[in-house]
């Protein structure tokens, strides 16, 4: 008979470390957002859950924020001005609460909650108003009830069916008085202090695995060897200065584990890279942390076996090791479907269905691979389900419920499945990589990025120039980092800036890879760590240090395109790489004059393949929802002439037209199309006469009940290069 597939969920919960370094106030409010939502929320699940087992991994400088927020000494303006009584608000205060207070998905955590949604409304959804305009509508009242609902949208469901008093809050919906919201942030503090015993509890009563991270998030790889990032990426242009600190990297790593056992009492047993970034030289330093096992993406896997995954992807489905001298760390790989069918996909299935199609899946799997032993299905622990139905509670409890009642399967832990799968294939080498793209590119390569590191590799020098004990205490292994081990509280302050600004989520918000409308924060707090390195020592900072390193585009431009692209047109964003070689622009800053539209749409990406043109429009909440009936979403081109393709999100293709004298003529060319939370449609090249090496410009229009609405942009239209298929040799994607 053959044995029970394992199957392992490795949750990574991660947060930039968002504490200032002079002050210590929190710049944003995510962790205690996430905290009481889903920190709590995946912990509680888990608990519940009869036959539940899963691995967490938890980043230690995560750690470290939710216990400053659960010992009440974290301040972030959010939670200042949550707390704050609106008789004593400045009006810069009250324009704060309507200008972040909505911050949640719309669909989830807005709309199930009539006051909530009403006072969106109020603030002037879909007006072009100036927010200003609006206060006139917030009286005290009205102040109170949206500082109450913001916090209480963003609590998870297990810690409402945990604390009666958040359900009763829900159900009296409005008119909230200040003991009202007392009682609310009395309640997350409960609810903040219990995260961490919630967890070890797990871990005494066998439900989980804790695993950890390198202290900081850093990318190892790169902390130990930047030149490890041309293998995957020999073109790629690396910073001036050649960052090479692999006893940085040991720091992270050994500092991470201790302060870990001394948040829990005990050490962890595996880890998962930040990012899943691995080298030979970065494993054998997790290998001689003692841990057991590690985990990393299939990219990885795929780029480091001569034969690949194998028939069936079978290599995927075992346990590997890494040999580093006589020290052997066993490995794991994650399937990257799976993972992302969590992620990006079922949150918009109904429950049921979604549990179903996963678990059939699985039994699929187990039948076309019998010597598969372990399925790895590893991601974010926190982002995903605000897009969920009851923030995932459905949906995990039923999964977990699931496997564990299906004889084929078994819930495990990686520690499980590696004592199970005896002997092990073992690797000594493996190709240097991260879950992306299997390369570093999302951390180096750009200009903004080499520039980043350039300014810390020029801190560092600094500091050990300074002080040899500098140089002695960051060689030692992380004992700055160690909260059982006495040191100079200014040494140790300069290695926790030094370490901090090795993290890895500065990188990710340089270069054009990725936006955010908080990038300059980050990029400033990435700064102020370098700046607190050299006031620590005495020197005068450099001046390059107080000037943006993210550099401002183009009204709404964030990024051409670097690779073709073939997306799924189905409205769904399925898959993390589907867009991520697609050019960008953030229609937040093209936004249109007209009333009904101005806060509709959010992105606009572009791509191509050999044979059509890709285009995504985002919304600031799912377009199913936003869009009404009727309503037709147009993207017009302009060559050497005007083409439009209008879509009525009720259809799924229609004609492309071109514009005539006489009006707009069918081009009989059929364009796919599909509109559920994103639009999604393609256009045939051939259709526009369009040639490599040319441009074309394109803007977006909504059309309601015979009136245009909007427009995007408001002015000039948005200029989008066309490379054409030989543009993978022009560039290198990152």
């Amino acid at each position: 008979m053959t044995e029970p597939l394992s199957i392992v969920f490795l949750w990574h919960m991660h947060q930039p470390y968002y504490k200032e370094p002079v002050r210590g106030e929190y710049l944003l409010p995510w962790t205690y957002l996430h905290g009481v939502k889903d920190y709590y929320d995946m912990a509680a699940i888990v608990e519940e859950t009869p036959g539940a087992k899963v691995v967490f991994n938890l980043v230690p400088s995560l750690l470290e924020q939710i216990r400053d927020y659960a010992g009440g000494t974290a301040v972030d303006p959010f939670l200042i001005r949550g707390k704050m009584a609106p008789a004593d608000m400045t009006e810069e205060d009250r324009l704060f609460l309507l200008e972040n207070f909505f911050s949640a998905n719309r669909q989830r955590m807005i709309e199930p909650y009539p006051r909530y949604l009403e006072l969106l409304y109020l603030a002037g959804d879909g007006a072009a108003t100036k927010l200003s305009d609006r206060l006139r509508h917030f009286r005290e009242q009205e102040l109170i009830d949206l500082q109450v609902w913001f916090f209480l949208a963003w609590t998870g469901e297990a810690a409402r069916r945990r604390y009666p008093d958040l359900q009763k809050l829900i159900d009296k919906g409005r008119n909230f008085t200040p003991a009202d919201k007392a009682l609310l942030f009395a309640t997350h503090r409960e609810i903040l202090n219990e995260i961490i015993p919630l967890y070890r509890r797990l871990h005494d009563e066998g439900k989980a695995e804790l695993a950890v991270s390198p202290y900081f998030h850093p990318i190892l790889p790169l902390v130990c060897d930047m030149k490890s990032a041309q293998t995957a990426m020999p073109r790629a242009t690396l910073p001036a200065t050649r960052f090479r600190h692999p006893e940085d990297a040991r720091a992270q790593v050994n500092g991470g584990i201790a302060y870990f056992r001394d948040t829990f009492g005990f050490g962890p047993t595996g880890m998962w890279p930040s990012e899943g970034s691995v080298s030979d030289e970065s494993l054998a330093i997790i290998a001689e942390s003692g841990l057991k096992w590690a985990a990393t993406d299939e990219g990885v896997l795929v780029h480091t076996l001569s034969g690949g995954l194998g028939p069936g992807r079978e290599n995927l489905y075992k346990p590997h090791a890494f040999q580093s001298g006589d020290r052997r760390l066993g490995l794991f790989f994650r399937d990257h479907a799976l993972s992302d069918l969590i992620g990006f996909t079922y949150s918009q299935w109904d429950a049921t269905r979604a549990v179903g199609d996963f678990v059939g899946r699985l039994l699929e799997l187990h039948r076309r691979a019998p010597h598969a032993r372990v399925v790895s299905v590893i991601l974010d622990g926190e982002n995903a389900w605000e897009y969920y139905q009851e923030n995932g509670y459905p949906f995990l409890s039923s999964l977990y419920g699931a496997i564990a009642g299906e004889k084929r399967l078994q819930l495990a832990t990686f520690s499980e499945a590696l004592d199970r799968a005896v002997p092990l294939q073992v690797l000594p080498h493996i190709h240097p990589g991260s879950w992306i793209n299997a390369n570093y590119g999302i951390w180096v390569g750009h200009p903004e990025e080499n520039l980043g590191w350039d300014y810390l590799a020029r801190a560092r020098a600094a500091a050990v120039e300074w002080n040899s004990e500098v140089s002695g205490l960051l060689s030692d292994g992380g004992s700055a980092l160690d909260p059982a081990v006495k040191v100079d509280d200014r040494l140790r302050q300069l290695c926790r800036a030094l370490y901090a600004a090795e993290g890895s989520d500065w990188f990710w918000w340089y270069g054009d890879d990725h936006f955010s409308p908080h990038s300059d924060r980050f990029d400033a707090l990435f700064r102020k760590y370098l700046m607190h390195i050299y006031t620590l020592i005495g020197r005068e900072i450099p001046q390059e240090l107080y000037q943006p390193i993210k550099q401002k585009s183009p009204a709404g431009f964030v990024r051409e395109p670097v690779a073709l692209i073939t997306p799924t047109i189905n409205g769904l964003v399925t898959d993390y790489f589907e867009w991520l070689a697609a050019g960008l622009y953030d229609l937040t800053k093209q936004a249109s004059a007209m009333h009904a539209a101005e806060n509709l749409l959010q992105s606009f990406f572009y791509g191509f393949d050999r044979k059509n043109l890709y285009f995504r429009i985002d919304g600031v909440s799912s377009l199913d929802r936003s869009l009404q009936a009727g309503d037709i979403l147009g993207i017009h081109l302009l060559t050497e002439r005007e083409w439009r393709i209008t879509m009525n999100p009720a259809a799924s293709e229609g004609r492309l037209q071109c514009k005539g004298e006489d009006g707009w003529i069918d081009t009989g060319a059929v364009c796919p199309w599909k509109i559920v939370r994103v639009c999604e449609v393609a256009i045939p090249i051939d259709a526009i006469n369009l040639m490599p090496g040319g441009k074309l410009f394109a803007y977006l229009t909504l059309v309601r009940g015979q009136e245009e609405v909007g427009r995007w942009p408001t002015d000039a239209p948005m200029v989008l290069k066309y490379a054409g298929p030989d543009i993978e040799l022009e560039n290198w994607l990152i």
